[in-house]
C-alpha cells in the first residue's frame, strides 16, 4: 500500500566504457523541496534502524551500496492512508530516490550480506541542541505493529 505523500522515483543510470553515472536529486526536479544537509549512514546486514519521525524536516533517501527495505508507517491524523504501511526495497540493484515527508514513522533494514550505505538529503540541518526527531523501538513499540522478519515469497 502506498502511503500518501511518499514519493518514489526510479533513477536513470547512464553507463559507458568508464562506469556509471546517476543523478540523485536536482533543484529542478518536481519533488525537490529545499536543501538543509547531506549525510551518509550505514547499516550492517540484518540490522533494523527504526522507528523515527520528524516534525519539521523531510528525508530524501538514496541507498548507494547494498540493498535496504525502507518501511514507512502513516499514523498522521486526517491522512487518507492513516494506519497504512509502505515497504520500498531499493539500493545498488534498484536505484531509487525516496522522499519521506515529515510526520511519517520510518526505518529500514539492510538486506543481503553487505553493509548498506544510505545517502540522506534532508530539508533542514541537524540541531543537536534541539533534535527534530521522535523515536520508538523497532519491535513491540506499542503504537503500531510491524514484523521485520524476512518473508520468502
Amino acid at each position: 500500500m502506498k502511503v500518501h505523500d511518499v514519493v518514489v522515483r526510479e533513477l536513470a543510470v547512464h553507463p559507458d566504457d568508464r562506469g556509471r553515472l546517476f543523478e540523485i536529486l536536482r533543484e529542478d526536479d518536481v519533488d525537490f523541496l529545499h536543501f538543509g544537509q547531506a549525510y551518509v549512514t550505514t547499516t550492517y546486514p540484518g540490522v533494523v534502524k527504526a522507528w523515527h519521525r520528524h516534525h519539521a524536516q523531510d528525508d530524501v533517501f538514496c541507498c548507494l551500496v547494498g540493498m535496504i527495505k525502507l518501511v514507512i508507517h502513516d499514523n498522521r491524523p486526517g491522512s487518507p492512508t492513516r494506519g497504512h504501511t509502505q515497504e520500498v526495497v531499493f539500493g545498488e540493484h534498484c536505484l531509487r530516490r525516496v522522499v519521506v515527508p515529515r510526520g511519517l514513522w520510518h526505518g529500514w533494514t539492510a538486506l543481503g550480506t553487505r553493509e548498506a550505505m544510505i545517502l540522506n538529503l534532508v530539508t533542514a540541518p541537524y540541531n543537536p541542541a534541539s533534535p527534530d526527531e521522535e523515536r520508538l523501538p523497532a519491535h513491540d513499540n506499542g503504537v503500531f505493529a510491524y514484523d521485520w522478519t524476512r518473508r520468502d515469497r
